[in-house]
């Protein structure tokens, strides 16, 4: 049975408007919207089929490729992955402008439908605009570059192949332990092909997430080790988030008296009033998380990859015949650093081992040592965010400014540089999905364009972006797309006058300081900027944000905060040990200094 005559790109439009699934009990669109930036390969097809679709399947006009994947994997984030949206490009550079969107979506596990115009299929008209050619392979377009940064990569060059390809796209963007960015690139006189399709592919599905349960011998080896652990810790990583699975956590440490450490996708699980919420694990980590992760004898590492900042580069977990459970549902995760693996959805993984623990509870003793360095540590941290009158103000001093403004609906989300260290010691959040940072790919420009996709996603929540100046040149479009979309953010601008945190890190590497930061008398006027984008705008001290951040909450469209801070500062408490290589060679007597501190620091975590 056939659904009609349609052009491959209405097909497509129409087949992604019949994906559904349910949230909190309420028939929803997979699909939330298409973000778009038109071109000559994919106006006329995609562009027309959008348009006529434009009630069911909102199309939204960003000002950057990469901004609009940005926002678009921040509300898959946002969402618990549960809804997602899909972009759109032309051929040429509006198609590779994606590839930095792509790998923040591929390390960080989230989906994203990438939808870029591609050559003719014909080969009729080539070389067409802005298309590659490579001397020595005629099927090279520039989409390939999308090839290693998608989970699942497609081209569309007949109109039949789109029925299969829709199918396994679904299928991947749809699946805990495959979910990442998946591309469809679609040539772009393909697209305007007609064909007579099945009527299955417009037939209306429902996605729901699949809760894997664990096995049932790995769920006793799992529970086994556990119990028999004097010392143990949960890791606590973003897939403990994703599987909606934060209550399932708290009910598991309340039980049976296990002290958490976060990570910065999992940071928000647990609320961080909890009193065996240790706060943030390994490189940007609290002096308590840190402590108690040299001494635990079996870590339960729950939706985390173990990646080199949380596992303080294979050197945080230290004690003798330590032991790693690895509770995630993709088996790559499950096995690293010699896990043993417990393969399952985060919320019923931890439901189940909850059970077959049984009333088994930790020594007394161990959770009043978790308690005691949790309330030590807060005591130091508050030293470090509390306001000063005089100089300029640290990143953890503005921090502590925002945190006394915010409520704790509130949403914060930041990205690279010096921020999300400091972020990570000191934020307290306490709902769910309160803190949003992404650390996976550590990518610059992510925080405006991930605020906004985070804003779509919760429209009735306040957004907070806390971003620096260098990202902030980097990528700060979308400061006229929210305004355009009426989606409201309130952004505070840390002017350091440059790239503090690298700069931080030449320093401590023995490198003099070289391209990092600017000068003075750089005439930047960051307000004047943002006005011009047409936001709200001011420059304030740390005295006036608490202020400047009532007046955002109750203005009506989105607000650029700048506030000047010390490049040179940074929390030294806390924290743990990062490989960072040192050259061997060098004519400066700092860097060969730290060359013997690297390879003593080395030597040490080597020996335990």
């Amino acid at each position: 049975m056939t659904a009609g005559r349609l052009t491959v790109a209405q097909a497509l439009v129409r087949a992604l408007a019949a994906q559904w699934t349910e949230v909190a009990g309420e028939r929803r669109r997979v699909f939330a919207g298409v973000w778009a930036i038109f071109g000559h390969g994919n106006v006329a097809a995609l562009g027309e089929a959008l348009y006529e679709a434009r009630a069911e399947l909102p199309t939204l006009r960003a000002h950057n490729e990469q901004a609009m994947g940005h926002a678009a994997i921040a509300y898959a984030k946002a969402t618990c992955r549960r809804r997602m949206m899909a972009c759109t490009t032309s051929i040429g550079p509006g198609a590779t402008n994606l590839a930095t969107a792509a790998a923040v979506a591929h390390v960080n596990r989230l989906p994203v439908l990438l939808l870029p115009g591609d050559v003719f299929a014909t080969r009729r008209p080539d070389p067409v605009l802005q298309q590659l050619e490579d001397f020595g392979d005629g099927l090279v377009t520039a989409n390939d570059c999308l090839r290693p940064l998608s989970r699942y990569f497609d081209r569309i060059t007949r109109p039949e192949q789109l029925v299969p390809a829709f199918q396994r796209a679904m299928q991947v963007l749809t699946d805990p332990a495959a979910c990442g960015p998946v591309t469809l690139a679609l040539c772009q006189d393909v697209q305007a092909e007609a064909c007579d399709w099945p009527a299955s592919l417009f037939a209306e599905r429902v996605w729901n997430p699949r809760r894997t349960p664990p096995a049932r011998e790995e769920l006793a080896r799992a529970a086994a080790m556990v119990r028999s652990a004097r010392q143990p810790l949960v890791v606590c990583g973003g897939g403990v988030l994703y599987s909606e699975g934060a209550a399932q956590l708290r009910e598991f440490c309340d039980r049976h008296g296990i002290p958490v450490g976060e990570t910065q996708a999992g940071k928000s699980a647990l609320p961080a009033s909890h009193p065996l919420n240790l706060g943030a694990i390994g490189v940007t980590g609290t002096a308590a998380a840190n402590a108690l992760a040299g001494e635990a004898d079996v870590i339960l590492a729950v939706g985390t990859r173990l990646q080199d900042f949380t596992t303080g580069s294979a050197s945080l977990f230290r004690a003798p015949n330590r032991q790693i459970v690895a509770l995630n549902v993709q088996l790559l995760d499950a096995h690293k650093h010699g896990a043993v693996p417990l393969l399952a959805d985060a919320r019923e993984g931890l439901r189940e081992l909850g059970a077959a623990l049984g009333a088994w509870r930790v020594p007394d003793a161990w959770t009043r040592r978790a308690q005691e360095e949790r309330s030590r540590w807060l005591g130091a941290a508050a030293s470090f965010t509390a306001p000063v009158t005089a100089g300029l103000p640290s990143d953890a001093q503005v921090i502590g400014a925002v945190q006394k403004a915010a409520r704790a609906s509130d949403i914060l989300v930041a990205a690279a540089g010096g921020l999300p260290g400091e972020l990570h010691k000191h934020w307290q959040a306490e709902q769910p999905g309160g803190y949003h940072l992404e650390y996976g790919y550590s990518c610059m420009g992510y925080e405006i364009a991930g605020a906004l996709g985070v804003k779509l996603a919760h429209p009735d929540r306040e957004v907070i972006a806390m971003v620096g100046d260098g990202s902030y040149l980097m990528l700060n479009s979308e400061i006229a797309t929210s305004i355009q979309l009426g989606a409201k953010l309130t952004i505070v601008l840390l002017d350091n006058g440059g790239f503090g945190c690298i700069e931080r890190l030449q320093h401590s590497v023995g490198s003099a300081s070289f391209n990092n930061l600017q000068g003075s008398g750089r005439g930047l006027n960051f307000v004047a900027h943002a006005r011009g984008l047409g936001a709200l705008a001011s420059q304030v001290s740390l005295g006036e944000l608490g202020g400047a951040l009532a007046a955002a909450r109750e203005a009506e469209r989105t607000t650029v905060i700048v506030i000047e801070t010390d490049p040179a500062a940074s929390t030294p408490a806390g924290g743990y040990w990062w490989d960072v290589a040192v050259p061997e060679v060098s004519r400066r007597p700092e860097v060969q200094a730290a060359r013997e501190r690297y390879l003593a620091a080395r030597a040490e975590r080597e020996r335990q």
